[in-house]
């Protein structure tokens, strides 16, 4: 079956949100909403969420979830905005736990380590209802511990595991991330069905290409992926990205989305004053 997809990209954050929907029953999701902030002048804004709720509401949709991928540590989450807005489930990967883990001591955040702040926790192989479509859950660990892509009918959404095939794969270095286990989720998606679509969950010009594009195929994966398609060796490719992870600076709102993105994109509480604040730890350069 095949559900019908509006994507949605974030030029400041180069992130593709996705509504997708069963036309049969107008039952929708939203993937990987953003949650727009501006980090020189601590200012949020919700353009790229409305955009979304937009067009629920003028499609006639019922919403019935948000979908995270993951964590994400290149942009704040809209999805307990929507939540707030719409009564919509969130979303994502049980392995989550593992994450808010790790982050909550660097944040000291009043976040729980349990996952309860989001509303389902899926599992390898755990189904959801999308009307007269289904949700599976792939869980394709590697660029974190709690990684998913969501198969619905002909379409996978694989987050920040595979990218365009002219851009190849997510970075394996962060904590709790690993090049070999990414590698061996990646043959995960790679062994659906040729036909499959593939939505990215982000899109990077790389040279020779001026325009963003987020949608591609099991088979073009497969044949053209820059860093595992044509029969790329397991060892080939963790030897290439750990090297390439070496160089890569961390992302410039890592701070700021993860310990938004723990609590289920949920901002700390304000204080007495009314204030909402962000952290940001400080440690010596080595």
């Amino acid at each position: 079956m095949r559900p019908d997809v509006q994507a949605f990209f974030d030029t400041a954050t180069f992130t593709a949100s996705y509504l997708v929907v069963d036309p049969a029953t107008k039952t929708a999701a939203i993937i990987d909403p953003v949650l727009d902030f501006e980090p020189k002048a601590g200012k949020l804004s919700t353009a790229s969420a409305d955009a979304l709720l937009a067009a629920v509401r003028d499609r006639g949709l019922h919403l019935a979830y948000v979908l995270e991928t993951h964590a994400h540590a290149d942009h704040l989450s809209a999805a307990d905005l929507i939540r707030r807005k719409t009564g919509a489930k969130i979303v994502i990967g049980a392995r989550i736990t593992e994450v808010q883990k790790t982050f909550i001591p660097m944040f000291e955040s009043d976040a729980s380590p349990d996952g309860a702040v989001f509303d389902v926790l899926m599992e390898e192989g755990d189904v959801l209802p999308l009307g007269a479509l289904s949700i599976e859950a792939l869980h394709t660990p590697g660029h974190t511990p709690a990684c998913l892509t969501y198969r619905i009918g002909d379409a996978a959404f694989v987050g920040d595991t595979l990218f365009m095939p002219d851009y190849g794969t997510a970075r394996a270095d962060f904590p709790g991330g690993d090049a070999r286990t990414l590698y061996r989720s990646i043959q995960k998606v790679l062994a659906l069905p040729p036909e499959t679509r593939v939505f990215v969950g982000h899109d990077y010009l790389p040279a020779g290409r001026d325009t963003f594009r987020w949608e591609t195929t099991v088979a073009e994966e497969r044949a053209r992926n820059i860093h595992v398609g044509g029969g790329s060796q397991e060892d080939d490719f963790v030897a290439m990205r750990q090297a390439r992870d070496a160089t890569l600076a961390a992302p410039t709102l890592i701070l700021p989305s993860l310990q938004v993105n723990i609590r289920a994109g949920a901002l700390p509480e304000p204080t007495a004053a009314g204030n909402v604040f962000l952290r940001l730890p400080v440690t010596w350069a080595a």
